[in-house]
């Protein structure tokens, strides 16, 4: 079956050509002019040689250009893979290398970054560099995009990876998530056309209300809840570059907000911002919440506030995110991530994979139209992830009588900061390249603001010397803003098992008798 995630900005403009899509400070695209652009670019990575299954890179914050090349590399048939726009030259780098990108198409103000990685790619042959001084993708040292060019929609299988998603668990490198286009277009129209309707009677997410984007785009969670969620109705997308509370409440009076998408910390920021009442947001409807646990009382706190209930869901980038969430037709449990989303099964196993109980705890697996075809190139991590053709989570949960699900703990060791997950070993490896460490584990631990943070414990190798303030340094300087510890634990030697092995679970249990 044909299907490409393109096709959602076609049949919108078919629909609604003079509605706005797109918002950023005081510029507006209509859907026809949208449909303009991204196909232009298409045809600008067409000529380049870009071929339909071609992986090509972006690298680039919450802008309309995000959008634009998103859909103008779906529209020539390659494979979107998104970057943070917090990685640094060598997370770049890797990026490129393990998705076999042929292009890196990258806003110039991380040009830095994105010239190293291009550099250390093996087989990327085009660095695209833009900015928006004469509108979105205008290009910067390399030959323009053609305005009127044209590049017929590719007819890709519903099948074919439309979007990579780097991910991991606590060990190794990121791992690529293959997203197909049914993946990605079937999540966004349940985000566009179910959430806030019910069995028999469609309340669509389309022209009139607008969503801002302050989740970032490189994530899947902003790009499915805000970004195709919006073109896939007809919508309006307001970008917010980085979330500032101040500068979301302006936007969201501006330009009458009535959707926003956010993590926890988005919501606690909102919450605590002195003069909120300053702003006008009666426009405001529906606010979602995830990628990370929502605390029940900022929750309430946010409802009696704003007089919006905020709806909580769950999700990770390998079910192109949304896999359960509270629905405006069925009661909401706080605390609870909802229930399982229409054409996606939810079920809580045990450690043999057999189905617990209601109220039982073990760990959640996933089957579903959303859920990821496989690792990309990684054959081993697919097989372990998808036991008994379930996707395992990692994540220890349980579910009601009333088949809500509640999140429990996170298996293993990842870190959730602000909503970004950050993976020990890969800032344990950095750490040991250090010349004075000679041991390092890396631990969350929790705070206030972001839900946890990263802190690193190190032993030093002997006769070496080194303050907290050059780890500190060392490490900002080659992880993104998300990753790098902001703690640091100097000892003499880390605690160990009979085996050798770092024991993570007595640094925890130091920390937790510090604290108290």
């Amino acid at each position: 079956m044909s299907l490409n995630l393109a096709s959602s900005a076609h049949i919108s403009c078919s629909h609604f050509p003079g509605e706005t899509a797109l918002i950023h400070d005081d510029r507006k695209l209509s859907y026809n002019e949208f449909l303009r652009h991204l196909v232009a670019f298409a045809a600008h990575l067409r000529q380049l040689g870009v071929q339909p299954g071609d992986k090509v890179a972006l690298f680039c914050p919450n802008r309309m250009s995000f959008t634009i090349a998103y859909y103008g590399i779906l529209q020539a048939g390659g494979t979107v893979v998104p970057i943070s726009y917090l990685a640094v030259g060598r997370e770049v780098g890797y990026y490129l290398n393990d998705s076999d990108a042929v292009a890196l198409v990258a806003w110039s103000e991380y040009s830095k970054a994105a010239r190293e990685g291009f550099d250390e790619a093996e087989d990327c042959e085009h660095l695209l560099l833009f900015d928006e001084g004469r509108g979105p993708l205008t290009m910067v040292d390399s030959p323009g995009v053609d305005p009127d060019g044209e590049c017929d929609l590719a007819l890709t299988s519903s099948e074919d990876t439309a979007v990579i998603l780097y991910t991991s668990g606590t060990t190794g490198q990121p791992k690529g998530a293959e997203l197909t286009h049914f993946n990605m277009y079937s999540n966004a129209q349940f985000c566009s056309e179910q959430l806030l309707g019910e069995p028999g009677r469609r309340e669509i997410f389309g022209p009139g209300d607008v969503s801002l984007s302050a989740l970032p785009l490189f994530h899947s969670f902003g790009q499915t809840s805000n970004q195709n969620s919006s073109i896939m109705g007809g919508a309006a997308l307001s970008y917010l570059e980085r979330f500032d509370p101040e500068a979301a409440l302006e936007v969201m009076e501006r330009d009458r907000v009535t959707q926003f998408a956010g993590v926890p910390t988005m919501y606690f920021a909102l919450l605590n911002f002195e003069g909120a009442e300053r702003y006008d947001l009666s426009s405001l409807k529906y606010c979602y919440s995830g990628g990370a646990p929502m605390p029940v009382e900022v929750l309430k706190d946010f409802d009696r506030k704003y007089n919006v209930s905020i709806l909580e869901g769950y999700g990770l980038s390998e079910t192109s995110p949304v896999a359960t969430f509270n629905l405006m037709y069925r009661p909401r449990k706080i605390g609870s991530i909802g229930l399982a989303i229409s054409g996606c099964e939810v079920k809580v196993v045990d450690g043999d994979d057999n189905e617990v109980p209601p109220g039982e705890v073990g760990e959640i697996a996933i089957r579903g139209y959303n859920v990821m075809k496989g690792y990309y190139k990684r054959p081993e991590a697919t097989e372990e992830a998808f036991r008994g053709g379930w996707f395992h989570t990692g994540d220890m949960g349980t579910m009601d009588e009333d088949e809500y699900f509640f999140i429990v703990d996170r298996k293993k060791d990842l870190i959730l900061r602000g909503g970004f997950n950050v993976y020990p070993r890969e800032v344990e490896e950095v750490l040991y390249s250090h010349s004075s460490i000679r041991e390092a584990a890396v631990i969350g631990v929790p705070d206030e603001k972001y839900g946890e943070e990263v802190k690193a414990f190190v032993s030093l190798k002997e006769g070496c010397e080194v303050s907290l303030d050059e780890l500190l340094e060392f490490s900002r300087e080659r992880l993104s803003a998300s990753k790098y510890p902001r703690l640091f634990e100097i000892l003499d030697d880390l605690p160990k098992g009979s085996t050798g092995k770092i024991l993570r679970k007595s640094l925890r249990a130091n920390g937790d008798q510090e604290e108290g």
